[in-house]
């Protein structure tokens, strides 16, 4: 028996390591039939088993496609079996992806965000009116909310319409309106309160798993 057994060293590589050695056997079983009809009957098997694996996925577009690519790979693509898909190749395998292009901001004033540009630029589109009016001023006290997170200070509103005015382009001029900001207090209440609900939370939690260890009977 010692002489016969097998180790993890010894055997081959799996290609997909997920499906376990299993798979990479019945593959291997499948490309040694030389009748196409009983490859095709086996890979069927295959695929039923592979998706018993991974039962969540059912319900996924195109899950079966993506398991049929899944046993061409761990063939090596030696397998020659029919697929209701477009079987994949080892060039499109191999083959290296498009690198992602990514936005290469340097804002003036960082700690607002590249968000609030992106916001600042949709209000200058707009047309003047009501709707304008309130989209500027949710912009404005948002700004104020970031710089105050950036700087505990308390900030006053013609900072805030500096910067806006400069990030617009001179298009979105608050300095002289009568418009006034939310108060700082106001605008750091809804995280302070974030933050004691979650300490309250654990303290409770803690509490409970201490009553539950203390009374846990122990042998």
């Amino acid at each position: 028996m010692i002489d016969n057994l097998e180790y993890n060293t010894e055997r081959p590589q799996l290609i997909i390591p997920e499906y376990g050695r299993h798979i990479q056997k019945m593959v291997d079983y499948a490309i040694s039939k030389e009748d196409k009809e009983e490859r095709n009957k086996v890979a069927k098997s295959i695929i039923a088993v592979m998706g018993n694996l991974n039962p969540h996925l059912r319900d996924v577009p195109d899950f079966q496609h993506k398991l049929w690519d899944q046993l061409f790979i761990i063939s090596d693509f030696k397998l020659d079996a029919d697929s209701p898909f477009d079987k994949p190749s080892r060039e499109e395998l191999m083959e290296r992806p498009q690198p992602l292009g990514y936005p290469q901001n340097y804002p003036k004033y960082r700690f607002y965000g590249n968000n609030i540009k992106r916001m600042i630029d949709v209000a200058n589109s707009w047309e003047d009116g009501e709707m304008k009016e309130g989209l500027v001023l949710t912009i404005a006290n948002h700004m104020k909310k970031c710089f105050l997170n950036w700087n505990k200070d308390t900030v006053e509103d013609d900072v805030i319409f500096k910067h806006l005015f400069e990030l617009s382009d001179g298009k979105i001029n608050l300095k002289n309106s009568d418009e006034d900001l939310s108060n700082a207090h106001d605008l750091l209440k809804t995280k302070k309160r974030f933050n004691s609900t979650n300490s309250t939370s654990n303290t409770t939690k803690k509490s409970y798993k201490s009553n539950n260890n203390r009374n846990r009977k122990r042998y």
